[in-house]
Order: structure tokens, then C-alpha cells, then sequence
């Protein structure tokens, strides 16, 4: 298996993938460590999750590396993304007990209470465009909560992969904690059926969540899925524009714009959308693009060739059915201008089809009521942008809204103190804060009546 660099083409990264046997030696090593794992305190898992905070961060250089080697992300970037996952190990670290702490509820019983125990080894298949968060993400909670963690990860992060057993390896678990799976995907379903792991969670597309639920159906197992989103950034003629202008840029083409909770459609009041237009394409021309490892790099290459390609087909769908581009547009090999198109109604292919990459649609309104239709008018759900001063009518339009996040005047981002995830074909279930680590554990009711 084999990481190639989307800026130069080259080979960074190889590994062997793991045979039948290898895989199945894995996973009775996963469930082996289990059933030692489960029994430590809190306090014990704590003290190795603050080590695996305190690597991250001792070592963030060497992992950020890894990662625009093998992805393209921007440097600069990708060390924000592991001095992230060194976050979210504080706070599992910190508050992981009291989430999963003994809930007492009154009944006729003597006692009678609800307790979270963990439910053992469980698979996560992950994907490149965040390839250290996607899966610390999962990975801290999982093991605060007791349970071991195998990961399936993206083929092109194979390095990110080891990388990150590295860290809990680094940081004092013991071995088995937490595995890298170095497979294809067609593997995937050999080891949801395998006996000992007990749940799965994806983040990736719907083609890939729907065959991975399919399976882990099957077998009657849990699975947790974060899928695409199409999120909506809305604009109302009372927002601050500046600040606006400056997030709305962000939410599009941070990461070249490879993020599944990204804005990726822009809904304009009419009365504003020309001076917005002006000032956006403008910040976008702004951005500078160049090689990855440059620490002033924000707008790197697309992971991968032909994902630049299917971006650049969706872009020509539009343009053909009456879109106009307003700058960018032009794509050389992996790397693809940051483009604005404007005109994009809702059968245009940048409207209803997620857009992974630098390109964004923008489409105007006229009412509240319209753009709620607009928000809604997408078989994803993940996440809605509301930029407006006006806070009471912002609360007003919150429950009117599909997704399963609503920012005002912030773009939508994942926060270890709060769930994450979708509603529609963006997936379900939710990862982070209290919601998320309980996704996978055992929710034991008790009940003691004493005659």
C-alpha cells in the first residue's frame, strides 16, 4: 500500500497489508487487552490520555508532517489539527468519569440506577481529510470508556495510521489499546463480522456508510455514522460583513475545502449580494496557494487527482446549466483554484451534490421563510451557518432548520464539549461530549427491590 503526495507526485509512505491471519491475530489481541483494559479506574486511563495529550504536542512537527506528505494539507493547518486532537484528550481525560458516572433515577425500588459499562472492541473506518481528528475523535472516548479501538484508515494515510498507534504506544497504553489496520476496504467486511468486534463507527461517504451499516446490520451491531453534509452559510442583510466576509471564506476553503461540515452552498439576501459578491471574491483571490509545507500556505492540493477532477466535472455541470464563475475555475493536476460561482439554483449539480474541495455556489433569497426552504431543500444535514445581528430572529429560525447543528455568526466545527453529528444521508449518532462517549458502552438499567 503505497501514500502518494498530491503536490509533487511522489512516493512518501509504504506498508504491507495485512493478511487474513494478521488481521484475525489483531483482533484476538484487541479482545485479549479488553478484557484486562475494562477493569482499570478512570484515574489510571486518565494519566495515559494526558501522556498521549502531552506527545501530541511535544511532537505536533513530526505528525503535521506526516500528514501533508501524505494528504496535502496545509502545515500551518495541520498543526492546528494536532494540537486539536491533543484537546480532546484533556477533556476526556478531565471529565470522561463524570459522563459516564452512575445515574440514580427514583422509582418503587430500594435503589435503582442506570450505568455505562464498556462493550469491548470496536472498528473504526476512517477517512484522509482530517486523518489524526476523524480519528482521536473516536478513539480517546472509546478508550476512556473502557473499550479498545482497531482503526481501518484511509488507504492514501497509511503513515498517519501508524503514526497515531505510535502516540497511545508513546504515551504508556498498554499494547492492544489501540491497533492501525493496514487493509483495503475490501477487508472491512471480514472484520465487522468477526465475533469480537462489537461495533462499528465511519466517517466517509454515504456509499461507504451505507455498506458498512448494511453489514454491521447484519450482525445486529451498533454503528455510528458521519457522513457527507452540504452546509448552508445564510446571510441576511443585517450581518456584520466584515466578520462575516472573513468566516464565511474560512468555513469554504480551510483544509482546500476537503471537510465534510464545510459551507459549501452560500445563500445571499438579494439586497446585499452584489457588495458581498465584490468583497468575497475578493478575500477569496487573496488566499495564497502553494506548496503544503509552506508555513504561509493556506489553499494546498486536493488529496487526490481524480477527486480534483470530479470536482472540476460537478464545476462544468453548473457552468453548462447556467452558472457563471466569478474567479478560479481552473484545475492543474491535484491542485484546484479556489473558485466562487454565482448564479446556482437547486437543480444545478453545486447545489444538491456535496462539493468536496475549493468551490463554492452562491445562490440568492429574499425572505426568512425562503431561505429556511433553501437550508432545507438538501438530502444532507449536518450543519446550517445563520449570520445576522439580530439574535431574536436567529433563535426564531433555529428549530425550523433539518440539520443537526445550527451556528450563528460562526462556521460549523466540532467542539470536544459538544455532540457531533447529522440528520438525512449525513449519518447518525453523534460523536464528542457526553452524547458521544456513550454511544458505545453498555447502558445498564438496575433495579434492587429488597422484600
Amino acid at each position: 500500500m503505497k501514500s502518494i503526495n498530491p503536490y509533487n507526485q511522489e512516493v512518501v509512505y509504504e506498508i504491507d497489508e495485512l493478511t487474513e491471519e494478521q488481521i484475525n491475530q489483531a483482533i484476538d489481541k484487541a479482545d485479549d487487552r479488553f478484557l484486562s483494559w475494562r477493569k482499570t479506574s478512570f484515574s489510571e486511563r486518565s494519566k495515559l490520555m494526558y501522556a498521549a495529550a502531552t506527545e501530541l504536542k511535544k511532537n505536533k512537527k513530526e505528525y503535521a508532517e506526516a500528514m501533508t506528505l501524505e494528504m496535502g494539507k496545509p502545515i500551518s493547518q495541520a498543526i492546528a489539527e494536532i494540537e486539536k486532537c491533543a484537546w480532546v484528550c484533556e477533556y476526556y481525560a478531565e471529565n470522561a468519569e463524570k459522563h459516564l458516572s452512575d445515574r440514580n433515577i427514583e422509582t418503587d425500588a430500594e435503589l435503582s440506577y442506570v450505568s455505562y459499562e464498556p462493550i469491548g472492541v470496536v472498528l473504526a473506518v476512517m477517512p484522509w481529510n482530517y486523518p489524526y481528528w476523524q480519528v482521536f475523535r473516536f478513539a480517546v472516548p472509546a478508550l476512556m470508556a473502557g473499550n479498545i479501538g482497531i482503526l481501518k484508515h484511509a488507504s492514501n494515510v497509511m503513515h498517519c495510521g501508524e503514526k497515531i498507534q505510535q502516540i497511545f504506544e508513546r504515551a504508556g497504553f498498554p499494547e492492544g489499546c489501540f491497533q492501525h489496520l493496514p487493509i483495503n476496504s475490501d477487508k472491512v467486511e471480514g472484520v465487522i463480522k468477526n465475533k469480537k468486534v462489537k461495533a462499528v463507527t465511519l466517517t466517509g461517504s454515504k456509499p461507504a456508510g451505507s455498506a458498512v451499516a448494511s453489514t454491521a446490520g447484519s450482525e445486529i451491531k451498533k454503528t455510528v455514522l458521519e457522513l457527507g453534509g452540504s452546509n448552508a452559510l445564510v446571510v441576511f442583510p443585517d450581518c456584520n460583513m466584515e466578520e462575516t466576509i472573513k468566516t464565511t471564506v474560512q468555513a469554504r476553503f480551510q483544509n482546500t475545502g476537503q471537510s465534510c461540515i464545510a459551507g459549501k452552498r452560500l445563500l445571499i439576501h438579494q439586497s446585499v449580494v452584489e457588495e458581498f459578491k465584490d468583497k468575497y471574491v475578493s478575500a477569496v483571490r487573496h488566499l495564497k496557494s502553494g506548496d503544503p509545507m509552506d508555513k504561509n500556505t493556506y489553499i494546498g492540493t486536493v488529496a487526490r487527482e481524480d477527486l480534483a477532477k470530479d470536482l472540476e466535472d460537478q464545476l462544468q455541470k453548473s457552468v453548462d446549466a447556467g452558472a457563471k464563475i466569478l474567479t478560479g475555475g481552473k484545475r492543474d493536476k491535484a491542485y484546484f483554484e479556489p473558485t466562487v460561482v454565482d448564479g446556482v439554483t437547486t437543480d444545478m449539480t453545486l447545489f444538491h451534490e456535496e462539493t468536496f474541495g475549493p468551490v463554492i455556489g452562491i445562490t440568492t433569497f429574499e425572505t426568512e421563510e425562503e431561505a429556511v426552504k433553501l437550508v432545507n431543500a438538501s438530502d444532507f444535514g449536518l450543519g446550517v451557518s445563520v449570520f445576522t445581528e439580530d439574535l431574536d430572529r436567529a433563535k426564531k429560525l433555529i428549530p425550523k432548520f433539518d440539520d443537526g447543528a445550527v451556528f450563528i455568526n460562526e462556521l460549523v466545527k466540532s467542539d470536544p464539549r459538544l455532540p457531533f453529528g447529522g440528520t438525512k444521508i449525513s449519518g447518525y449518532g453523534r460523536e464528542l461530549s457526553e452524547d458521544g462517549i456513550r454511544e458505545f458502552v453498555n447502558i445498564k438499567t438496575v433495579y434492587i427491590h429488597k422484600y
